[in-house]
């Protein structure tokens, strides 16, 4: 796997609630609810760290769920856009991806397994005051060490 190099991101991203289906969440978005589109939510939703295209796709096959390799990238592209899911890279450069199930949160990348976690309970670290005129939009830190699965 070797997807070392998680990023920490601090972006503005709209509240949803950590238990929704996948159903609802494109529903609330004003979007068009089609299987592919919760079925690729639904295996988001469900896992435990952000997942790679390759990953989401054994997931679909795994759930027995048809969809082809172009429409998933055109669900995670669409899913992105509407801010649905995020995706983070490590220093493998390999996308990641992940429901957004709240506000602002952390990845961590662990660096033994490779696996990109989202820490969803916690606070920025780091504080920015940014000079007059500067908006801040989104802040990006590495955040890296052993995941629990690593270190038992």
């Amino acid at each position: 796997m070797g997807g070392r190099g998680a990023i920490l991101t601090m972006s503005k991203h709209h509240h949803r609630e950590p238990h929704s289906g996948a159903e609802q969440i494109i529903k609330s978005s004003g979007q068009r609810v089609t299987k592919a589109r919760i079925a690729v939510l639904e295996r988001l939703l469900a896992a435990e760290y952000a997942l790679s295209h390759q990953e989401i796709e054994q997931q679909l096959i795994q759930h027995q769920c048809k969809v082809d390799r172009v429409t998933l990238y055109r669900v995670l592209d669409w899913a992105l856009q509407h801010e649905i899911v995020h995706k983070v890279t490590g220093e493998d450069r390999v996308w990641r991806f992940s429901a957004i199930r709240g506000t602002d949160h952390a990845h961590f990348s662990c660096t033994q397994c490779g696996q990109v976690y989202c820490l969803e309970a916690l606070s920025p670290a780091v504080t920015l005051s940014m000079p007059e005129g500067f908006v801040l939009q989104q802040a990006d830190l590495a955040v890296q060490g052993i995941c629990p699965n690593c270190s038992d």
